[in-house]
């Protein structure tokens, strides 16, 4: 198979297209042809050696995917070969960035025919970290109001609908006000011209995609008894400056559960997919230089059906 992985660490130029072994389905487990791949904040910094740290070389990039099923594995009896699944890799796997995966059945879900596979990937390990972080984490309730930051990124998208399919008063931190407007955000502060700080107080919840300075500045907008989720500043949440509001770091796991509740979400029209750009997979470099550069909106998606 054709896959795009990496012999070193390094800048863009370290990613290489050429060919891999084709997996073979284990014990309970399926094989898929991809046809779309997302590409993740987290992929160029594994790719950099900043993130996951790889010491086993070659390795294949990528943690969600869509495509359909082109094999069982031994005690699988409820998917059939030819049915389209997405799904985000096990925590420790990676290897979407490839024309076909072995992966847990477990962790898949159906496809609905509706998304397309771009629309799928986009929304797979975005959606699931936005549904673990408002729902799961947050628990956020109609008629709370919730700051989020870093609005236009594909997380960030996936979270403001989510949050206003609960009832949610939403205000969103990023530039791109007609596209944040469009997704539901009640609010939008540009953060080039304004400070946040000084323009939103009293919130119940705030969600961090940013991280740095962005995260620490958050606290401030809280009211008492708030609390924050914060995905961008590592394994750990950074401590609250302040002993009368919560940060958290929400615990993103893998399973068919909240792919499902995805689709659902979709189905109902409470949320669509983000804008999305789509690269060929042999052209992961160039989609890792403009995920570097963080000046996008949306995600990006790597396609293995277009040259």
């Amino acid at each position: 198979m054709k896959a795009v992985y990496i012999d070193r660490h390094g800048p863009p130029e370290v990613l290489t297209y050429g060919d891999m072994p084709d997996p073979v389905a284990g014990p309970g487990q399926i094989v898929v042809d991809i046809h779309a791949a997302s590409v993740n904040g987290v992929d160029w910094r594994v790719r950099a050696g900043e993130a996951y740290g790889q010491t086993k070389f070659p390795y294949v990039l990528g943690r969600d995917f869509s495509g359909v099923v082109s094999a069982l594995g031994p005690g699988v009896a409820d998917l059939r070969v030819g049915e389209a699944v997405f799904a985000v890799c096990d925590v420790g796997q990676e290897g979407a960035y490839a024309e076909k995966i072995a992966i847990k059945r477990s962790i898949v879900a159906n496809k609905p025919d509706a998304m397309t596979h771009a629309e799928a990937a986009a929304m797979a390990l975005t959606g699931l970290t936005a549904l673990v972080a408002i729902e799961d984490t947050l628990k956020l309730s109609s008629g709370e109001t919730i700051l989020i930051q870093g609005g236009a990124g594909g997380v960030a998208s996936f979270a403001i609908q989510l949050a206003k399919h609960i009832g949610a008063h939403v205000t969103a931190i990023a530039a791109n006000h007609g596209y944040l407007r469009g997704l539901g955000a009640d609010e939008i502060i540009d953060y080039q011209a304004r400070d946040f700080t000084s323009a939103v107080s009293g919130c119940d919840a705030v969600f961090d995609t940013v991280g740095g300075e962005v995260a620490q500045r958050s606290f401030a907008v809280l009211k008492p008894g708030g609390r924050a989720a914060f995905i961008a500043s590592g394994a750990q949440p950074p401590p609250a400056p302040r002993d009368d509001v919560r940060s958290l770091r929400p615990q993103v796991g893998r399973d068919a559960e909240h792919l499902n509740r995805i689709v659902s979400l979709f189905n109902a029209g409470a949320i669509r997919p983000p804008e999305i750009t789509v690269y060929p997979l042999s052209q992961a470099a160039a989609a890792h230089r403009v995920s570097q550069s963080r000046h996008f909106r949306g995600k990006l998606v790597l396609s293995t059906e277009i040259a």
